[in-house]
C-alpha cells in the first residue's frame, strides 16, 4: 500500500509557536536584573529604555535565549531523524553516541587550541570545534551503526544492540575525555563546564556560525521527510516504492551527525532533549515527518529556553550547567519510556 502524503497543516504547529514566544518572553524577562514587557519592547523597537537595559538585552539576554532556542531545535531534529532512521523510538543524539562522539572531538580542539572557550569563540575559531565535533560524532555513530548492522539478526538490526552499542561507545568516549582532563590539569575547569552544557558568556559570534549549520541540516532532514516516512514502514517497503534507503540513510545520517555536532560544539554536551522533544511532538501532532521534524524543532527550542531560564535563576547567583537541568528532566521521561515499552512487548 503507497503511504498516504503527509499534509503539513500550519495550524496544527501555530500552538508551539506561541509557546516559543512565551518561552523566549520568560527567558528575556529573568535574570539578574528582571526586564518588564515594556523595557523589552522599548529595547527591541529602538525606543528609549536606557543604555544599560539595551546592553542588558542586545548583548546578554537575547543572544543566549536565541542560541538556546537554535541548540535545542536542532537537538529536537536531530533526535527525530535519529529515531526515523534507525526506527528506534529510544535513539537520540545522547544515547546513540553522537553527542559524546561530538564531545571527544570537540576536548580534542580544544586541547590543540590551548585555550579557553570564550578565548577561542571569541577569536573566531568555532568552525574548527564544529569540524572537530562532527568528525568525533561521525565516527561514533558510524561505529554504532557497523557495531547493529554486524549483529542483525535477518534482515532487521536487534533494537537493544543499537542502544547497548551507543551506551558502550558513550561510555568509552567519556572515559578518554576523563583521561584527557586527568592528563591536563591546566584545562579541568574549562573541558568539564563545557561538557556539563552551559551557554554562559555566548554571543552573536557563535549564533552567526553554528546557526546557519543548523538551519541547513535542519532544513535538509525536512526536505528528506518523505524518505524518513518511507523508512518507518521497513527498507524493503522503502525500496519497492523506488527509495534507495543505504544512499539515503547515509545522508539523513550525515545530516542528524552535522547537526548535532554545531549544537555541540557551542554549548557543550546536552542529554535527553533529543529524546522528550520528539516523542512529546509525536504524541501531539502524529507520527509524519512533515510536522513532527518542524514541530520538534519548535518544541526542543521551548524546553531548552526554559531549562536555561532555570539553570541561571533557581539559585541566582549561582548558574547551574543547563546540562545537568536536561538531564534531571530526561532520564524520568527515558526510564518511564522503557517501562513502557516493556509493557507493550509483554
Amino acid at each position: 500500500m503507497r503511504p498516504t502524503q503527509p499534509r503539513f497543516a500550519v495550524w496544527r504547529i501555530l500552538p508551539f509557536w506561541g509557546g516559543l514566544l512565551l518561552a523566549l518572553l520568560v527567558g528575556i524577562h529573568f535574570g539578574a536584573v528582571k526586564l518588564s514587557l515594556s523595557e523589552i519592547w522599548q529595547g527591541l523597537t529602538g525606543a528609549a529604555a536606557g543604555a544599560q537595559i539595551e546592553t542588558i538585552l542586545w548583548q546578554i539576554r537575547l543572544p543566549r535565549v536565541v542560541l538556546a532556542a537554535c541548540v535545542g531545535a536542532g537537538l529536537a531534529i536531530a533526535g527525530a531523524a535519529f529515531q526515523g532512521v534507525f526506527r528506534n523510538p529510544l535513539a537520540d543524539p545522547f544515547v546513540i553516541g553522537a553527542s559524546s562522539g561530538a564531545a571527544l572531538g570537540a576536548t580534542l580542539a580544544l586541547l590543540c587550541l590551548a585555550g579557553s572557550v570564550t578565548v577561542i569563540t571569541s577569536t573566531g575559531q568555532v568552525p574548527w570545534l564544529i569540524l572537530a565535533a562532527f568528525g568525533g560524532a561521525m565516527l561514533i555513530v558510524g561505529a554504532v551503526f557497523v557495531i547493529a548492522s554486524l549483529s542483525k539478526l535477518g534482515r532487521s538490526a536487534p533494537l537493544l544492540t543499537l542502544i547497548l552499542a551507543g551506551m558502550a561507545l558513550s561510555s568509552f568516549t567519556g572515559a578518554l575525555v576523563s583521561l584527557i582532563m586527568f592528563l591536563n590539569h591546566e584545562m579541568l575547569n574549562t573541558i568539564f563546564n563545557w561538557l556539563l552544557g552551559s551557554f554562559s558568556g555566548r554571543h552573536w559570534n557563535e549564533i552567526a556560525i553554528a546557526g546557519p549549520v543548523i538551519l541547513v541540516s535542519g532544513g535538509l532532514l525536512w526536505m528528506l521527510s518523505r524518505p524518513l516516512d518511507l523508512l518507518s514502514f521497513g527498507d524493503e517497503t522503502a525500496m519497492s516504492l523506488g527509495l534507495p534507503s543505504g544512499k539515503v540513510r547515509l545522508l539523513i545520517l550525515a545530516a542528524a551527525t552535522l547537526c548535532t555536532a554545531a549544537c555541540v560544539s557551542v554549548s557543550g554536551v546536552i542529554g535527553f532533549l533529543g529524546l522528550m522533544a520528539p516523542h512529546m511532538t509525536r504524541i501531539l501532532l502524529g507520527p509524519r515527518h512533515g510536522l513532527l521534524i518542524p514541530g520538534s524543532a519548535l518544541l526542543g527550542a521551548t524546553l531548552l529556553v526554559i531549562a536555561d531560564t532555570l539553570a541561571r535563576t533557581v539559585i541566582a547567583p549561582t548558574e547551574i550547567p543547563v546540562g545537568v537541568v536536561t538531564a534531571l528532566m530526561g532520564c524520568p521521561f527515558f526510564l518511564f519510556l522503557l517501562i513502557s515499552r516493556g509493557r507493550q512487548t509483554m
